[in-house]
């Protein structure tokens, strides 16, 4: 009897606790995604493309990191560290397959305006190298990193705060045109900053309001302090990374692995200082002793967190926003998904644990990222092997690199903006676009829009429209279960607006054709436009009724075999369409009114018959 009590009591034990099990381990597989496609992982038909994706991400990595350490107002020996650690810790926690992370310009330059502003370069000639101190560096350079490393951890835990507040669903209010005012004009920014290393001159930090034009001021002040021979190399520098990556860029297709042109120069430029010693012969200013090893781990300096907040805030948001955009448009393009929040707190964690290692803030960069597309990468596998690459780079080429001019690597970072600079061009798509910025026949949908279609709502406009129109496609049943179909198309009115739908049998062999009554559609922005067109033009799938938003709807349904027609557009909405969009001009889509669309469909497709309907 004892016994019979215990086997039933183990029983009763084990099924309270099976749900527990199988929910922990669906929460680590959540928040650990390398869990998820690790062990899936195909050696056989993965691993060459990564292994070559690795190698090249590593060069990249490699020149970045010491540029960037450079424009964070510290020693280019700690880029190295934060071309490391960040991108082990993103390949475990994050969900961006094709993201690469590691130091970042925007980062790093939101970084030196706390290095600058607490340890300033006046106090440099009161610090001495000294053997005691970590590496071998001086306490001025060590003081400088420990603000770096403040503002990281600050900015970590900053991220991994939004993510237990879940507020990554809240980054719809960052919209594509936000983005690219945002990293243009920090482009320039970070062009300025570099213009004293490309000039070779001596120039106090300078920053706040109008600092940008006080640089330039100064510049032409002093422009006889320029140093002829520093101008002369940056401006071949330059000439030499544009006209390469341009050559790569028009003949990427014919040529397997392209020529990685930023290393090619770092070397070059190193071995052509240390033979003519450029150091004393002409005064160029080298990036000078490079410590070899990883430093033992040490906790970040608690004391200045409090002065470092508006950076750390910096820090957490911009690079949070740069890396979410890059990870979308990576799961976008190799069709996955990803969890805005998870991408919270991977890139919180990379800078917290990073930030143990003298890491300066670490964030995705577009350059970086495009380089793994290119390549050919399939998975973080790429990433974890640049590692290594770096690592070598650190423990043994580390050193080599002394002699490398300070002008060279300012060239690297300018010519490595050239993406985000030419987004100045965007102005005029946004200014055309926005200045301030029913019947029911088979197979076919008539939906109604009559809210305003702006960033606040173009996403949940997307989200809301695509459920609607799954759930019409999953009531493609035999006519007895029209009912039951009626009853799952019924949905509450939207965020955005009420939808006025009504929904058809469809038949998947038959082209199917969406109506949009933009009659009460009474105001919209380049994000609402944007959404749209996307949308209305490329999935393709097979028949799929899956709407987006205006733009994006035409195109998303168009690879989908259904047609997609507007019905009351405004003047203003068919010019920014149309300016935005690569609209199929054989074929109309604007249409005085829903029945002048409808007689379009019956003279196309031959359909007479009217079936009942639902209003959502």
């Amino acid at each position: 009897m004892t016994g019979a009590k215990k086997k039933k009591k183990s029983m009763l034990w084990g099924k309270m606790h099976t749900p527990q099990c199988e929910d922990i381990i669906q929460w680590c597989r959540r928040r650990l995604p390398i869990l998820d496609w690790a062990p899936h992982y195909n050696l056989k038909e993965n691993l060459l493309p990564d292994t070559v994706s690795g190698i090249m991400l590593a060069v990249q990595q490699v020149t970045q990191g010491l540029a960037f350490a450079v424009l964070s107002s510290v020693h280019p020996v700690f880029g190295l560290y934060g071309s490391l650690f960040p991108a082990i810790i993103y390949a475990i926690f994050g969900m961006g397959r094709h993201v690469a992370t590691g130091t970042f310009a925007l980062t790093s330059l939101i970084s030196a305006n706390a290095v600058e502003r607490i340890v300033p370069q006046n106090i440099q000639n009161l610090t001495t190298p000294s053997n005691t101190s970590v590496m071998g560096l001086s306490d001025f350079e060590m003081q400088r990193i420990h603000v770096a490393v403040a503002v990281s951890f600050l900015g970590g835990v900053i991220q991994v705060a939004m993510f237990v507040l879940q507020l990554g669903s809240a980054t719809f209010v960052v919209t594509e045109p936000v983005i690219s005012a945002m990293t243009t004009g920090a482009a320039t920014h970070v062009v300025t900053s570099q213009v004293k290393y490309l000039l070779g001159m001596k120039m106090p930090y300078i920053s706040g309001p109008l600092g940008f034009f006080y640089i330039y001021a100064y510049v032409f002040e002093n422009i006889k302090s320029v140093r002829l021979e520093a101008l002369l190399l940056s401006l071949l520098s330059i000439v030499v990374l544009v006209l390469v990556k341009e050559l790569n860029e028009q003949f990427k297709r014919k040529i397997k692995v392209v020529l990685p042109v930023d290393l090619v120069l770092i070397i070059a430029a190193s071995f052509a200082c240390y033979c003519t010693n450029m150091e004393n012969t002409y005064g160029l200013e080298v990036v000078g002793h490079i410590p070899q090893g990883i430093p033992s781990p040490r906790a970040p300096p608690m004391n200045i967190l409090s002065a470092v907040i508006t950076e750390a805030f910096g820090v957490a948001l911009v690079g949070y926003v740069a890396s979410l955009a890059l990870a979308q448009g990576s799961a976008k393009k190799f069709k996955y998904s990803i969890d805005d929040n998870q991408e919270f707190l991977a890139h919180g964690l990379s800078n917290i644990v990073s930030s143990f290692f003298f890491c300066i803030p670490s964030a995705a960069a577009m350059g970086r990222t495009a380089g793994l597309y290119s390549t050919g990468a399939k998975t973080q596998v790429a990433c974890l092997i640049s590692c290594i690459f770096v690592l070598i780079v650190i423990y043994a080429i580390g050193p080599l690199l002394y002699w490398l001019p300070m002008c060279v690597l300012a060239s690297i970072i300018v010519v490595g903006l050239k993406g985000m600079l030419i987004q100045f061009r965007d102005l005029k798509k946004y200014w055309n676009v926005d200045k301030i910025d029913c019947e029911t026949l088979q197979q076919v949908k008539i939906i109604s829009i009559n809210n305003p279609l702006v960033f606040l709502n173009a996403k949940k406009f997307y989200t809301d429209l695509m459920n609607i129109i799954q759930k019409e496609n999953s009531c493609n049943q035999p006519l007895d279960d029209i009912s039951k179909c009626e009853q799952n198309t019924l949905l509450n009115s939207l965020s955005n607006g009420n939808c006025n739908e009504e929904v058809s049998q469809s038949c998947p062999n038959e082209k199917c054709s969406l109506i949009l009554d933009c009659s009460g559609f009474t105001f919209f922005d380049y994000s609402g436009v944007s959404m749209l067109v996307e949308a209305i033009v490329p999935l393709s799938l097979p028949y799929d009724l899956h709407v987006v938003s205006m733009i994006q709807v035409y195109m998303d349904c168009k690879g989908r075999s259904v047609d997609v027609l507007l019905a009351h557009c405004t003047a203003s909405l068919i010019k920014g369409m149309t300016y935005y969009g690569n609209l199929d001009s054989e074929k109309p889509i604007f249409f005085e009114s829903v029945s002048a669309a409808i007689s379009h469909i019956h003279s196309n497709k031959n359909l007479s018959k009217l079936s009942d309907h639902s209003e959502v």
